[in-house]
């Protein structure tokens, strides 16, 4: 009797430690596999955070070079005017990029009636002037125009770029024509005697600073202006014919304001042109 109910616990000892042994390598299985889970979810984290870091910065290198103004480049800037306060002499042309390239030599043809007068324009020296100029030609601003204003006496220059042809002075004041926009002065000749010599190519403006339009004048004779007017070129062909234009003389229309008039021989601007930058 004895012998089997030991038997019997013994059997059942066996049982329980045979169910514990299970239990305890399903328990180290499962504690394994959650291991292993755990080290596959951290390794997808950190793979997927490694690629997150690298599109950031990858995006900000692309928004670095976007953003960056290319090689040679110059921010300009142009003023739009209201259109409440535009007389109507201002010809709405819209208004350029504010980015223009610094770089390369321009040549400027003004094919006149009389005929072509060239200029050599150095863009770095008037990145925004060049540009605006090279925009207004695009836009046949000056096709069609007349040079309004020849003086022959003191400053000798022959001016045009109004598409109005209404302009008395070298300044651009209110009433006379130009584009819908301004823009700041540039190579100013503060270190030059004369200031404006023979062949200069320089713009006008209202005698305030950035109030630079479209109106140009043509140098033909050492000119003592003060400084105060963007020197755009020089003049390479063409500037004989300018000085025939000033032997004939003006009208005087001008002459109680800012001095000369319409010049007697008219000069018109049958089409002005911009070439590529070389260089």
């Amino acid at each position: 009797m004895t012998s089997t109910r030991e038997r019997q616990r013994a059997a059942a000892r066996a049982r329980l430690e045979k169910e514990m042994a299970e239990r305890s390598a399903k328990a180290r299985k499962r504690r394994q596999t959650q291991a292993i889970v755990s080290a596959a979810a951290a390794l997808v984290l950190v793979v997927a955070g490694t690629v997150w870091l690298a599109m950031s910065l990858g995006d900000d290198d692309d928004k670095g070079d976007t953003a960056a103004p290319a090689a040679g480049a110059s921010e300009c800037v142009f003023n739009a005017m209201p259109t409440e306060q535009r007389p109507p002499q201002i010809k709405d042309v819209g208004v350029p990029s504010n980015e223009q390239y610094a770089k390369g030599v321009q040549t400027m043809t003004i094919d006149t009636n009389l005929g072509p007068i060239t200029a050599k324009v150095d863009r770095s020296l008037v990145p925004c002037t060049a540009g605006s100029f090279t925009y207004l030609a695009e836009k046949n601003f000056f096709d069609n125009t007349k040079c309004h204003r020849l003086v022959t006496e003191g400053i000798k220059v022959l001016q045009c770029g109004d598409p109005s042809a209404t302009g008395n002075g070298w300044r651009e004041t209110d009433g006379q024509g130009g584009p819908s926009y301004r823009l700041p002065e540039e190579n100013l000749p503060t270190d030059k005697r004369p200031p404006y010599p023979e062949g200069v190519i320089a713009m006008a403006n209202s005698g305030q600073p950035g109030s630079t339009g479209s109106q140009f004048f043509i140098v033909y004779g050492d000119s003592p202006l003060d400084p105060a007017y963007t020197v755009l070129g020089t003049i390479t062909g063409g500037l004989d014919i300018v000085k025939d234009v000033a032997k004939a003389g003006d009208d005087g229309a001008f002459a109680q304001q800012a001095g000369g008039g319409h010049p007697k021989k008219e000069v018109i601007i049958k089409d002005l042109l911009m070439s590529n930058p070389q260089g």
